[in-house]
């Protein structure tokens, strides 16, 4: 039997990342870093909890730890539809 081998963490998939985005840039300066991660982290995040919940807003927010209207706001900045089973 064998083992399948540990899942990296989420922080070692972040550095992977970063590692390609720094090789990529060549020349160019990095800016609105810190923004730039959040928002590629944040989205897809409360889209899955969303799901996970069947659309409870209520739900999704005490899983993620924010308030109710802080949640609504993310999903409207972030442009994200709610779909319900």
């Amino acid at each position: 039997m064998t083992s399948k081998p540990s899942p990296h963490s989420l922080s070692d998939h972040l550095i992977q990342t970063l590692d390609h985005y720094f090789t990529t840039l060549e020349e160019q300066d990095a800016c609105n870093l810190h923004e730039m991660v959040v928002q590629q982290v944040e989205k897809p995040l409360i889209e899955y909890v969303l799901a996970r919940v069947d659309g409870n807003q209520t739900k999704t927010a005490n899983m993620l730890g924010i308030n109710r209207n802080t949640l609504r706001k993310k999903i409207l900045q972030y442009d994200i539809v709610i779909e319900t089973n």
